[in-house]
């Protein structure tokens, strides 16, 4: 390892990675970019200039095994993850995987199993876990200041018509459609904010998904250990991109929109009840920095110092449980 620096390799230089990656590598101080890998050669080593990286590979494993690489960011297709990811650990290299983990359970846990056995750290990257507003809120409801929590919701819609990520909608490549690329977001925020475990999900899906083609919406119901009820809605056809969180419960109401987003001021909202009106509602703004700069910062951190990842693969592979059931419920039509 080049000292203090974590030198990181990036598998799947797509747009994500150009516009959101690259740049939060280059600000994150313990941090540093010095390859990117492309299926084409000549676009790798393109792309490699432009953004002042010395190396470019048009392989996974030429880049994982080359000596200069600490750690490897995986940004690649979501049905690349696994083996892109294995490849990685059998290099020695720890791994940075986006999100979701993988297409399925089984592939979540061959990730984790192979990581473990080559003794590299695994961080799945849900940056949303860095927000000074979810950390707020899961301090809140922690602390009891909303009473027993009942209820909690999370929607994430978009519209997907125009993304330059032209797989997300192909099933063998997204493994499904936004509730792999959003909704992995809003039950990962839930499951992080309540600090608790999906017990059960039922869930309707429009329009049903095929071999090859993925759902454009879903709703998803969720039962928590403790008792609350959860709801997720996520689209790809949306008029504008908007996201929004509310957690209810015996005493009070918190939510904040927009609460994916960073770079900016949002809004937490903390209501209360007395004798079923509104006692008080206050405001908090809070400055949300650049969240892939602060979820590489922590990687990097964790592999110099040792300490655990707010993210594992262990968390990883209890979303993927629940995305696997939600992709195999069937709406049953009424009469």
């Amino acid at each position: 390892m080049g000292g203090k620096t974590i030198r990181y390799g990036i598998i799947g230089f797509g747009a994500f990675a150009e516009r959101s990656i690259a740049p939060a590598l280059l600000a994150a101080p313990n941090s540093e970019l010095i390859a990117i890998q492309k299926r084409s050669l000549d676009e790798a080593r393109s792309k490699a200039q432009t953004h002042n990286v010395r190396l470019a590979f048009s392989d996974a494993r030429t880049l994982a095994e080359h000596p200069e690489v600490d750690a490897v960011f995986v940004a690649s297709a979501n049905a690349s993850h696994a083996r892109e990811t294995m490849i990685a650990a059998a290099a020695g290299k720890h791994v940075l995987v986006e999100k979701p983990m993988a297409v399925n359970r089984h592939e979540a846990e061959q990730m984790i199993a192979s990581c473990a056995s080559a003794g590299v750290r695994l961080m799945v990257a849900h940056k949303i876990r860095f927000s000074p507003l979810i950390g707020r809120m899961r301090s809140l409801i922690a602390q009891g200041a909303i009473g027993r929590v009942t209820a909690a919701r999370a929607d994430f819609v978009f519209s997907a018509t125009h993304s330059p990520r032209t797989w997300i909608r192909d099933r063998m490549l997204a493994g499904g459609g936004p509730v792999f690329d959003i909704g992995v977001h809003c039950l990962d925020t839930l499951r992080f904010v309540l600090d608790d475990e999906v017990v059960s999900v039922s869930a309707e899906l429009g329009p049903q998904p095929t071999e090859s083609l993925t759902e454009d919406s879903a709703q998803i119901a969720l039962t928590f250990s403790r008792g609350a009820i959860g709801s997720i809605f996520c689209s790809f056809v949306a008029p504008i991109r908007r996201s929004f969180i509310r957690i209810m419960g015996t005493s009070g109401i918190l939510s904040a929109l927009d609460f994916t987003t960073d770079a900016r001021t949002l809004r937490l909202v903390h209501s209360s009840g007395k004798q079923g009106t509104l006692a008080s509602e206050h405001v908090d703004n809070i400055e949300v920095p650049n969240l892939v700069v602060e979820e590489i910062t922590h990687f990097s951190e964790c592999i110099l110092s040792g300490k655990d990842v707010l993210s594992p693969g262990e968390s990883g592979l209890r979303n993927q449980i629940v995305l696997d059931a939600v992709m195999e419920c069937q709406g049953r039509p009424l009469g």
